[in-house]
């Protein structure tokens, strides 16, 4: 559902959301800007959503709004950070100068935007989330607080706290409301991974009726069939929904890599590796990490179930190490790194290590904080498990199971670290580790009744005893 009436200056202040420009043309692509970031596309009228935001600053180079949703953007979608991006922190003091040159012209809430972005970019995700929740009691409307809210607590695994970001701004919404339909399908997503599946379910087809195409909400309703698993619907629905999209949506793209899990569920494993190939693989050149993540979650849980994947890694991995220095979070390091596993590189996954342990010791904030607790336990389980020292794997991850979720990402995206927690103990030399297996895989079955992986796991562990 592309939108052709985007708002002017006074729109937008006649809703209580006062744009400090003199330009209407950048208050128009504002709003085309954030249409294409809350419904994941790029609207090919205005060239994109990377070419609008940049028509958006052209209008207004002035523009304090503006500066805040392209940094906005690139610290929630592209990760950012000031430690290994020095252009970032001379955007970050543009915005402050031009904040305070503005001081006496700009609104509160604009300036709280403003403080939120330097927060977040400084490594505050906490604060910068607080200030954004802030905004909304008084600006239930503003979608880009709501979206930034919303993707700050995924990043930190903060799930009823996603989910309650939506509860609270929906009933003060009108369906009259631009951008009202993707509602749906973000409070869908939010329900389901607080395991609210029937109503993840609800939200998710109302949300499709109102936008055929939300990819919003086909992702939710995708991650719905796949926890209940369901993944026989999953896969015919991804058929009719999403084969003939085009792939100018990151949530599009990420949708087939649910597909690809479906398959792996079922034991399909050469048509796992097929979408790989033809869909999740050749995106991982776009400056997404959500599509580099996707490439190498692939890939490794193919080869825990013992699929050949053969020189795919090489090509992912040679993305990936152009961001070995970058610490942009946790769940990236832990993708990243399994690039680095699976090319075989030990030059790499040293130098990763090494980069890994030094932010933990120099960087502030909470993502600092997640990488040391979880974040670097986790790159030493997979090393383990790589060196085939399987009893280590099971004394790292299993303490730390219940914890896994503040590195950010979906239940079905951190699902990898149990099915690496079983695959070791089933592998283990330790009979307590095989008897810990079972009862693992008894509480999968108890979460997922149908799910034939779980039964091939359970014949396995069935077998050593």
């Amino acid at each position: 559902m592309i939108r052709s009436n985007f708002r002017d200056a006074k729109a937008w202040a006649e809703e209580g959301l006062v744009l400090s420009t003199s330009s209407d043309q950048a208050c128009k692509l504002f709003d085309a800007a954030l249409t294409q970031f809350i419904g994941w596309y790029d609207d090919k009228i205005f060239g994109g959503l990377k070419k609008t935001l940049e028509n958006m600053k052209a209008a207004d180079p002035s523009f304090v709004m503006g500066q805040v949703m392209c940094l906005g953007l690139d610290l929630v979608s592209l990760g950012r950070t000031l430690q290994a991006d020095t252009a970032l922190k001379s955007e970050i003091e543009k915005l402050e100068v031009l904040s305070k040159q503005q001081a006496s012209v700009l609104t509160p809430r604009e300036l709280s935007h403003v403080k939120a972005i330097q927060l977040y970019a400084d490594g505050y995700l906490r604060e910068a989330t607080s200030m954004w929740d802030d905004i909304l009691v008084d600006h239930p409307s503003d979608m880009f607080a709501i979206r930034m809210a919303y993707d700050s607590n995924f990043s930190q695994g903060r799930l009823p706290q996603m989910r309650d970001v939506i509860a609270r701004i929906f009933p003060l919404w009108k369906p009259t409301t631009p951008l009202y339909s993707y509602l749906f399908g973000q409070y869908a997503f939010a329900l389901e991974e607080t395991n609210f599946y029937h109503k993840a379910e609800n939200f998710s087809r109302k949300g499709l009726e109102l936008n055929p195409r939300d990819a919003w909400a086909t992702h939710a309703l995708a991650h719905v069939f796949e926890m209940e698993g369901r993944t026989n619907e999953g896969i015919a629905f991804m058929s009719s929904t999403v084969k003939n999209w085009e792939l100018s949506s990151l949530l599009v793209c990420h949708n087939f890599w649910h597909w690809a899990v479906y398959h792996i569920e079922q034991g399909e494993l050469e048509t796992a590796v097929d979408i790989f190939d033809t869909q999740v693989g050749k995106k991982i050149h776009s400056r997404s990490f959500l599509n580099i993540s996707d490439a190498t979650a692939l890939l490794y849980r193919l080869e825990l179930e013992g699929a050949q994947v053969k020189d795919r890694w090489r090509e992912v991995f040679e993305v990936c190490c152009t961001y070995i220095e970058d610490h942009t979070s946790a769940f990236n390091d832990i993708h990243g790194f399994m690039s680095c596993l699976g090319a075989k590189d030990k030059d790499a996954t040293n130098l990763l290590m090494n980069y890994f342990d030094k932010y933990i010791r120099e960087t502030k904030g909470v993502s600092s904080k997640v990488s040391a607790k979880v974040g670097s336990r986790i790159i030493q389980a997979m090393l383990a498990y790589d060196e085939e020292r399987y009893e280590d794997v099971v004394s790292l991850l299993y303490p730390l199971r219940y914890e896994i979720a503040e590195i950010g990402g979906s239940n079905a995206q951190r699902d990898v670290f149990n099915l690496l927690l079983i695959h070791a103990a089933l592998k283990s030399s330790n009979n307590y580790h095989h008897r810990l297996a079972q009862s693992l895989l008894y509480e999968r079955k108890a979460l997922k009744e149908v799910s034939p992986m779980t039964d091939r796991l359970m014949a396995r562990a069935l077998a050593l005893h």
